[in-house]
């Protein structure tokens, strides 16, 4: 007999779970279907003042707006948020604003070619910011990060003025495809509520978008919303790999069966089904790819930051006879971005493959098992934006104070400059949580990852993958131990 919860004829089994559209102040704003505009305006007036006190401010980054909101404030609140809700960054991204007002007056009539709908583009791209970040000290030049931001804007209208639908956002924005793997570790999602509604749906909307039905648009339909631009129809959609947020099938379908629901985080990662507009993870290979940049691409942006990287750097001008930074930096790249992750990948799956009995090719190995170092990977980016975060949590106050004076509006008073945030000391403890968290979260995917190989072996198939996330962890724990630049913020080296 079920269980039956007091004054409820509803069994606590078939309990709904959370959904977000539908939670108390916030659910009339994201049924709004202009929602998205209004959270993305003040984004975008943030980020038209990020670029004018970056072009014309003060050359200190710690006293400039593009800077100290873009290295210090933005990438902590981006992956706190990703963490506590999901890809809410992507619902109020600024430039999708600028490129819809362009879409009123540009109509794009191409489509993305063929051989490039894949995330290859977008991974080097990432690969690219992180790479020049670190060779032209991005964190230390409001100059080239105002032209950082302008060159999103620019990006994001030419290719979306060009090619339809999403196109830039699926396949070409390196920010969009670190909240995409990240996401797939969020504890909320955007699906249906019952599926049994959409099985008797026969208009689509959610993919199709609403169109009028009055017979003046019956030669030319006229679209009033739109559906999913970025290929992912409702009922066959699994996981957030891909999925902006942008609630535009929420808006769309005709039943309100699409919400925004609660989950484990990391469950998308345990299984493999076949994904619309995404495929199978298992034969992603650079989806999988995307797994492992998004992982070790967190570790190399935090030796980035440590003071025994100076040494290394050092050792390899050395050894290629340079005093440039470039080649140094490509080696250090090349080192912790391809050969690390081949080896550890390839030893990792070899074992799997002999020890636990699997048949499947190393490389077919090596693709399923790498989405387990996700969690991990989240983790470690977690504790390094969280520590700048919280370190210079109030350092906006001041830079927009002295802003304002730049502007001749002195109404927020004298910039208090040694207003900082908490002290390193306690921020550690968020770290090492946040590590942690991450080593658990790896080790249960990986756990579901064995025992869903077709092997009687489970905990041989699980072992090698396990051992893997914990090498990384103990460096990841290894790097947050080490002094850390306060990049972006008047208060030294710590």
């Amino acid at each position: 007999m079920d269980l039956v919860a007091p004054d409820s004829a509803e069994p606590l089994s078939q309990s709904r779970p959370f959904d977000l559209i539908d939670a108390p102040i916030i659910a009339s704003l994201l049924h709004w279907r202009h929602a998205r505009t209004l959270v993305s305006i003040p984004l975008l007036i943030i980020s038209v003042a990020m670029i004018a006190h970056g072009l014309f401010g003060p050359e200190i980054a710690p006293k400039n707006l593009a800077t100290t909101l873009g290295w210090v404030h933005f990438r902590g609140a981006l992956v706190l948020v990703l963490l506590g809700a999901g890809n809410f960054f992507c619902f109020a991204c600024p430039f999708m604003l600028v490129r819809n007002l362009a879409r009123k007056v540009v109509h794009p009539s191409w489509n993305w070619p063929r051989r490039l709908r894949n995330k290859w583009l977008s991974i080097g791209l990432l690969v690219t910011i992180l790479f020049c970040y670190e060779l032209f000290g991005l964190w230390a030049s409001p100059f080239w990060t105002a032209c950082l931001i302008l060159a999103y804007f620019a990006g994001a209208l030419l290719v979306d003025s060009l090619f339809k639908h999403a196109s830039f956002c699926k396949f070409v924005c390196p920010i969009g495809q670190f909240n995409f793997a990240a996401s797939t570790v969020s504890p909320l999602e955007v699906k249906v509520r019952d599926a049994g509604v959409c099985d008797g749906c026969h208009t689509k909307d959610c993919i199709r978008g609403r169109r009028e039905s009055n017979a003046a648009a019956l030669s030319k339909p006229i679209v009033i919303q739109r559906g999913c631009e970025l290929a992912l129809f409702q009922p066959l959609k699994s996981g957030n790999m891909d999925c902006t947020f942008c609630l535009d099938c929420v808006h769309a379908c005709p039943h309100d069966n699409v919400g925004i629901i609660s989950r484990l985080p990391g469950e998308e990662l345990m299984a493999d089904p076949m994904r619309s507009g995404v495929g199978l993870f298992s034969r992603r290979k650079d989806l999988a790819a995307l797994a492992l940049v998004f992982t070790f691409g967190a570790l190399v942006n935090a030796f980035g930051m440590v003071s025994p990287v100076y040494a290394f750097e050092d050792w390899i001008a050395g050894v290629l006879h340079t005093t440039h930074k470039a080649p140094v930096l490509g080696v250090i790249f090349g080192l912790f971005l391809l050969l690390e992750p081949a080896v550890l990948l390839g030893v990792a799956a070899w074992v799997t493959k002999v020890w636990g009995n699997v048949k499947r090719s190393l490389l077919q190995i090596a693709v399923r098992h790498s989405y387990g170092l996700v969690p991990l990977g989240f983790g470690v980016w977690l504790a390094h934006y969280a520590f700048h975060f919280l370190t210079g949590l109030f350092t906006f106050i001041p830079v927009t104070q002295s802003a304002a004076i730049d502007l001749g509006w002195p109404i927020l008073g004298s910039p208090r400059w040694r207003l900082t945030g908490f002290p390193p000391n306690v921020v550690h403890v968020f770290e090492i949580g946040f590590l942690g968290l991450g080593l658990v979260g790896s080790l249960l995917v990986n756990y579901r990852l064995a025992t869903s190989e077709p092997t009687g072996k489970p905990l041989r198939v699980f072992f090698p993958w396990a051992l893997l996330s914990v090498v990384l962890w103990i460096a990841a724990m290894w790097l947050m131990a080490q002094p850390m630049e306060m990049r972006g913020m008047l208060l030294g080296s710590g």
